[in-house]
C-alpha cells in the first residue's frame, strides 16, 4: 500500500490517481495523518503543495522516522521537504516555474534512469534547492537543461526519492513511467 500525505494541494489527487495505476493508495491529509496507514504502508509520497518545506514540521517527524524503513519519494514541495529534512537550503528562484515544460536530463551514471536520457516535464515552483548541496547517500541525477537547476535526486541506499518536477502532470511527457521505475527500484 502507498500512503500520500496531502500538503493541500490542487495536484494531489492527481498524483493519488497517478500513483493507484500500480499499487493501492490510501491518501490523508497533513494535518489527519492515520498511523496505521502510515504504519502498514510500503511506501510514503509527500504531495506537492503550497509554501515552504518549514511549514510542515510534521512531514519532517515522519521522514526522520521512516529514513531507511521505507521507501519515501517527494514530489515537488515533497522533494524540498525531505531535502530540507536533511539540513539544505531551499531558497526563491529568480524566475517562477507554474505551468512551464521544461527538458530535464539524466547526469548521473548511478541513477535508476539511463544517463544522457532527456525528459519532458511539467514544473510549477518558486523554490529550488540551494546549491552546492553534499548530503551522504543523496545525489542530484536530474537536472534542467535551461536553468540547470535541480529536478531529482536518488538516494537508493535508503530507498529515498524526489522529483521538484510533476511526474503527475500532463506536461510531463513519460511521467507513469518515471513512477513505475521508481516504484519497481
Amino acid at each position: 500500500m502507498i500512503y500520500v500525505i496531502d500538503h493541500k494541494d490542487s495536484f494531489t489527487h492527481n498524483v493519488v490517481h497517478q500513483f493507484s495505476l500500480f499499487d493501492k493508495v490510501e491518501c490523508d491529509n497533513y494535518n489527519n495523518i492515520d498511523e496505521i496507514k502510515l504504519n502498514k504502508a510500503k511506501v510514503i509520497v509527500f504531495s506537492p503543495g503550497p509554501g515552504n518545506p518549514k511549514n510542515y514540521p510534521l512531514t519532517s517527524k515522519i521522514y526522520n522516522k521512516f529514513k531507511g524503513k521505507k521507501k519515501i519519494i517527494g514530489i515537488c514541495l515533497g522533494f524540498q521537504q525531505i531535502l530540507f529534512s536533511e539540513g539544505a537550503k531551499i531558497i526563491e528562484q529568480n524566475k517562477i516555474y507554474h505551468g512551464y515544460q521544461s527538458s530535464i536530463k539524466v547526469h548521473s551514471k548511478n541513477s535508476l534512469f539511463k544517463k544522457n536520457q532527456i525528459f519532458k516535464v511539467g514544473r510549477y515552483h518558486s523554490l529550488k534547492l540551494k546549491e552546492p548541496f553534499k548530503i551522504k547517500d543523496f545525489e542530484i541525477t536530474m537536472r534542467c537543461l535551461e536553468s540547470k537547476v535541480a529536478m531529482a535526486f536518488e538516494n537508493n541506499k535508503d530507498k529515498i526519492y524526489g522529483f521538484q518536477f510533476h511526474p503527475e502532470s500532463f506536461l510531463t511527457i513519460n511521467g507513469n513511467f518515471l513512477i513505475k521505475k521508481i516504484l519497481s527500484s
